[in-house]
């Protein structure tokens, strides 16, 4: 019964270190970061003791996951036309800033594994002061500010979550029975791109269906698009916390610039600006796109 019982503790720790050192690799987009699992063994003819295999095969499976990030790193898209690996070609800065990222990745699980051999699971950010954003979105020259509403679209009227209809111009800020008065009081965007097969990328622009940018890392503080990025993506509501507890919600009604870039009707884009002068929501990055 004793052996038993140490079978199934060897067991039950083997596979709970499976499950951590195999952790979803990938980019995470609503996370925001960036994890491989690299493998590694030790080349037998160099092992003297049992302890050395252990370090070589670590130092292997670090050197895996190294390079693995160094792939992945290079596919990210950091707008529409332009990936990590396009921007290291034509930069030696970039290319520069980018390796010191990668070799700043943190290893967040580690472990032997069965048989023989080692595993590494590193993350490294996409955004935050060792992320992979300063290294690639470069600092505009000029803050941009935002455009005017569209004088002759008369602005949507977003659904009110209270009551789950529509708000009156009764209840607009101030009182004023203008469909051009602020609401007042959202917290942020969220922007439902389901269906549409939208491409993640770390710089994206919002346009209206006239094709006027409404949102782009020009219009906002560079220190702040580099800290926390410039919006979330998301599954479902759920995962849109950073849009906020009183959200704009509005449906995208197609994709420019491959897939990259969500677009809204222009009367969805007035309301969202004329809302964003009363509570600056689009200055703080509450953004979420549904994908």
């Amino acid at each position: 019964m004793k052996k038993l019982f140490s079978c199934l503790t060897v067991l039950f720790a083997t596979l709970f270190l499976f499950a951590q050192v195999h952790a979803a690799p990938g980019v995470d987009w609503n996370g925001q970061v960036i994890t491989v699992t690299g493998t590694g063994v030790a080349n037998p003819a160099l092992v003297r003791v049992p302890a050395q295999a252990v370090v070589m095969a670590k130092r292997a499976a670090i050197a895996d996951a190294y390079r693995q990030l160094a792939e992945m790193v290079q596919g990210v898209q950091v707008d529409a036309e332009t990936t990590v690996e396009q921007m290291m070609l034509t930069s030696d800065i970039v290319k520069t800033r980018v390796s010191a990222v990668i070799k700043g990745a943190q290893i967040v699980s580690e472990g032997e594994l069965a048989g023989g051999g080692y595993s590494v699971t590193m993350q490294m950010p996409m955004f935050g002061a060792t992320g992979l954003a300063q290294a690639v979105i470069e600092r505009p020259p000029v803050i941009e500010t935002f455009p005017e509403p569209v004088p002759e679209v008369i602005p949507s009227l977003p659904a009110d979550g209270n009551t789950g209809g529509t708000v009156n111009f009764g209840t607009l800020q101030g009182g004023e029975n203008s469909p051009m008065a602020a609401i007042g009081g959202y917290t942020g965007i969220v922007i439902d791109c389901r269906g549409f097969n939208l491409n993640p990328v770390m710089s994206p622009v919002l346009k209206n269906a006239d094709g006027v940018k409404l949102y782009g890392h020009e219009n906002l503080n560079y220190d702040l698009v580099v800290r926390d990025g410039m919006a979330s993506y998301a599954k479902d509501m759920n995962q849109a916390s950073r849009a906020g507890a009183k959200p704009l919600i509005f449906k995208a009604v197609r994709l420019d610039d491959h897939n990259a870039n969500p677009v809204i009707s222009v009367a969805d884009g007035n309301r969202l600006l004329i809302e964003n002068g009363a509570t600056k929501f689009l200055n703080n990055t509450a953004v979420v796109f549904l994908y």
